[in-house]
């Protein structure tokens, strides 16, 4: 019987896995012009199983070379002989699988120099459609040695091209970084910490590899069809359509992400194919120790201008437009944290990105860690269910208390975190929260807090004056009417000085839709 699968490579014939099928022709196209190129996705995107998948799928006529820098140790990259001998050694190994006598004539311990390399890989090329994938390079990312071989592969394909040698037909790298920027791992990972992000950046020999524009992330449509065949095996009843947008909603199609659903769903979740299935997931993924979340702390821990970046788009609501050319973008979609949005904005990849990046900052933050509310969970939650309208008012007066005489510029900067702050241990174990709108500023920002079997929309703003608050009260009717909602809740922080303001709570009725509405 399938499994969903988040570890390693997933085989059709023992996994529920998306059809990348289309997604394999258009890399083949690559392939077949000739290309070099490198597919450079972040940590646990599929590439290993894509390029499992793309060998699978080589046409008669071409000879595939696998090889992976996963765990070859330092020794292969401390100078040209031993990369060399270990680079034929691995070669080998690779095409006797499928050829013994064609991985014979790769033997030859003579080989102690790139020169020499070239002219054997010269040789055995002539009248061959030779595959070159190199897997994990990043281990390699740093190594002046595999910058020779690099230099070696682009000396050969130019070659090629005027027809004055025989070299590799197609050459893939695989890695998290584009091995352009050869320096930018040992950068990010401790080494030259006192450079400046915008001197990081290094040129490689691997200028003449085309852009990789294949999108290896997992659509709606895609997501269905897997979920389809699971459901002709275990016929659970599930909405297919429903469900596969619910994952993608969360996700925006990471396949990381989209399996671990699944296989929650499927073997911690009874089965539990709905809607709040894929929230109960939620709950529980964003809360385990697995090496996505790992790598997400560490990498932040690591890099200062991305930890200020990333916590300027989500707290202060700081807008960026998004451009490669800008080393910090460049590295938060590196690592997936970030893609370009509407109006060629920055915004986070996907909703549980953003998430587990609130409670990583929050975590972080030293301003909930000296005022402590004196509100317990137990507090606002009866018989299992969260009390919103309690929650609010019990903010309003520990806000009253601590922050009020605060001004206008610390309210925008830091409005947004105090609230968080305070709710999130009342709403930790037992659900989460995330921002629904893309926002500009902190005029606006919509939050939809998940708990239990019950969700919650918040909308937080800045007093602008009596004529926008009534705006605020449109702006949230129409959102509460596009979610089918009957409930809504707006919270405002009013800066002003020297105004005789006093915190107030209502209710309002809106033709059957009501709005607790709290200025503080």
């Amino acid at each position: 019987m399938r499994r969903f699968n988040v570890t390693g490579i997933c085989i059709k014939d023992k996994h529920y896995m998306v059809d990348i099928s289309n997604k394999i022709s258009k890399i083949m196209e690559l392939i077949e012009e000739g290309h070099y190129f490198t597919i450079n996705r972040a940590r646990q995107y599929g590439k290993s199983t894509t390029l499992h998948t793309l060998r699978k799928s080589l046409p008669i006529g071409y000879t595939c070379i696998n090889l992976s820098f996963e765990g070859v140790g330092e020794t292969m990259f401390s100078n040209a002989e031993l990369f060399c001998q270990q680079f034929i050694y691995h070669v080998v190994k690779s095409i006797k699988r499928t050829d013994e006598s064609f991985a014979a004539m790769w033997e030859d311990k003579k080989i102690i120099d790139f020169y020499l390399l070239s002219a054997h890989v010269s040789k055995l090329c002539a009248g061959k459609k030779i595959i070159l994938i190199i897997d994990e390079v990043d281990k390699a990312s740093g190594s002046r040695v595999f910058l020779h071989f690099l230099g070696m592969l682009r000396s050969a394909y130019l070659a090629q091209q005027t027809g004055d040698a025989n070299t590799f037909h197609s050459v893939i790298l695989a890695g998290v970084y584009d091995i352009k920027n050869i320096k930018l791992s040992l950068v990010n990972e401790g080494s030259y910490e006192n450079q400046r992000v915008s001197d990081r950046i290094y040129n490689s020999p691997w200028n003449i590899a085309v852009n990789f524009n294949v999108d290896m992330s997992f659509n709606p449509a895609e997501i269905a069809a897997m979920l389809a065949t699971y459901e002709s095996d275990h016929n659970t009843g599930m909405e297919v359509a429903l469900v596969a947008n619910e994952i993608h909603k969360y996700t925006s199609g990471y396949p990381f992400l989209v399996s671990r659903i699944c296989k929650c769903i499927d073997e911690e979740l009874d089965k539990n194919w709905t809607i709040q299935g894929v929230r109960d997931a939620i709950k529980i993924i964003i809360y385990e120790n697995n090496t996505l979340f790992d790598d997400l702390s560490k990498n932040l821990e690591n890099n200062k201008e991305l930890y200020d970046f990333l916590y300027n788009l989500l707290f202060i609501g700081k807008e960026n437009g998004f451009n490669f050319i800008n080393p910090v973008i460049n590295l938060g979609f590196i690592y997936g944290y970030v893609k370009k949005g509407e109006n060629n904005r920055v915004v986070v990849s996907n909703k549980i990105f953003e998430i587990c990046l609130h409670e990583y900052f929050l975590s972080k933050n030293f301003t909930s860690q000296r005022q402590a509310t004196g509100v317990l969970q137990s507090d606002v939650v009866k018989n299992g269910q969260f009390n919103m309208e309690l929650c609010l008012c019990k903010f309003a007066d520990h806000y009253a208390e601590i922050w009020s005489d605060r001004d206008a510029e610390f309210i925008e900067r830091e409005g947004r975190i105090l609230f968080l702050s305070f709710i999130k241990p009342l709403i930790n174990g037992h659900g989460f929260y995330h921002i629904e709108s893309q926002f500009a500023d902190f005029r606006r920002m919509d939050l939809v807090v998940d708990f239990g079997r019950e969700q919650f929309i918040v909308e937080l703003k800045l007093w602008r004056g009596e004529a926008n608050h009534d705006k605020a009260y449109e702006q949230l009717l129409g959102y509460l009417k596009s979610k089918g909602a009957k409930t809504g809740y707006l919270l405002t922080f009013d800066f002003r000085k020297g105004v005789n303001k006093k915190p107030y709570k209502k209710w309002l009725d809106f033709d059957g839709i009501r709005i607790f509405d709290v200025v503080v």
